[in-house]
């Protein structure tokens, strides 16, 4: 419906301050004839406003959801979809309800302003229309969204801070690992989960050896270093549904779900293998030639076909694996070299309690280090 010609014209404009100038609001104007679409970009564009237009309903929503306009101009009598049924889309949707609306109407009657509100419409005005009462609720509603944005920006900074002292509240500050606390908050739940659905857990409990000596020999500062390292190896080295913390001191807690100890007995011995084969470069000595991973292989004929995960426990466990280049003993431990120890415990075979989990898992640890350190003990 077009804007009668009898329209009075405003005796001032309404203007726009500096901040107002530098953020450029865009106002989507949505009608279906074309000289209330030109009157209305004529009135907002003489006062700063970038306008965007549309024809009707259908691609109001387009250019909507293309350009996310600061403010909409919405015209009730429209073909395809009406002015009632875009807003209440609008209104509807979580990424545009935000967005002012302004009906923009020549019905006059007491219920068609109330279906306008009920659709979700922030403010209405009746055709004809004055430029001043149009440009005044169009800076209005444009400044409550403003301050909308504002607050919900500073909402989301609260939210990040919030996070942000969790992550502190549950992380190591040495490592960046989670810490004792959350260990045993994120066990827990995991420990219920396995129970819930009958699956396994391990926990495995591991040492740096001889970590006191090296500490005394080359300093607390480098011992962090070190203590840093093993985290990263850690984390590197295990699945992202798994979990790596520090225990405490030079002690770390390895949590693997759905994991039962042959699994676990094999994640295991690759992490031990990985830590000794690093090379750390806080000593004066340079490091010898250590095996890649892929060179340790289990002592069978090279025709043999890959190992099942039965089969290689069973080796470990034996004691048949070895370096694929040389015989040495890996207990033998380089000055080039840091070395770790390890218990496995499994929920349920070894205990369903966390407490006692973590206390078998810690008993085999302490195994470990008396038979001789740079071990993996899982009985």
């Amino acid at each position: 419906m077009a804007i009668e010609s009898s329209l009075k014209p405003a005796v001032k404009d309404i203007p726009l301050s500096r901040d107002e100038l530098l953020r450029k609001n865009k106002i989507l104007v949505v009608d279906d004839v074309a000289v209330n679409v030109q009157l209305l970009t004529t009135y907002l564009t003489s006062v700063g406003y970038d306008v965007l237009t549309a024809r009707d309903g259908e691609e109001a929503l387009e250019r909507v959801a293309a350009t996310q306009p600061d403010l909409i101009l919405l015209d009730v009598m429209m073909p395809k979809l009406n002015g009632f049924q875009v807003c209440e889309r609008l209104k509807s949707d979580p990424a545009t309800k935000v967005i002012p609306v302004i009906m923009v109407t020549a019905l006059n009657e007491i219920e068609d302003k109330i279906k306008a509100t009920e659709s979700g419409a922030d403010d209405f005005v009746s055709k004809p229309f004055n430029k001043l009462e149009l440009l005044t609720r169009v800076k209005s509603l444009l400044r409550i969204k403003q301050l909308h944005d504002e607050l919900r920006a500073k909402v989301r900074e609260l939210e990040q801070a919030r996070e942000r002292l969790r992550q502190l509240a549950i992380t190591d500050g040495l490592t960046g690992l989670y810490n004792h606390r959350y260990l045993k908050e994120h066990l827990e739940q995991e420990l219920l989960r396995a129970q819930r659905h009958q699956l396994h857990v391990a926990v495995v409990m591991l040492d740096i050896d001889h970590f006191k000596k090296f500490n005394d020999t080359y300093g607390h500062p480098a011992g962090d270093t070190i203590l840093r390292t093993i985290a990263r190896l850690l984390k590197e080295n295990i699945r992202k549904i798994d979990l790596a913390a520090r225990y405490g001191g030079e002690e770390f807690c390895l949590v693997l779900v759905e994991t039962n100890k042959i699994a676990a007995a094999i994640a295991a011995e690759k992490v031990r293998r990985i830590v000794e084969a690093h090379y750390f470069n806080h000593f004066a000595v340079e490091a010898p030639n250590v095996p890649a991973m892929a060179d340790w292989t289990p002592n069978r004929p090279a025709e043999e076909s890959a190992p099942s995960l039965v089969a290689v426990a069973n080796e470990m466990a034996a004691g048949e694996w070895r370096d694929g280049n040389s015989n040495t003993n890996h207990n033998h431990v380089s000055k080039n070299r840091i070395t770790i120890s390890m218990g496995v415990a499994t929920f349920p075979d070894d205990a369903v309690e966390l407490s006692q989990l973590i206390e078998v898992a810690d008993q085999r640890l302490y195994c470990a280090k008396k038979q001789g350190r740079n071990q993996v003990v899982t009985d």
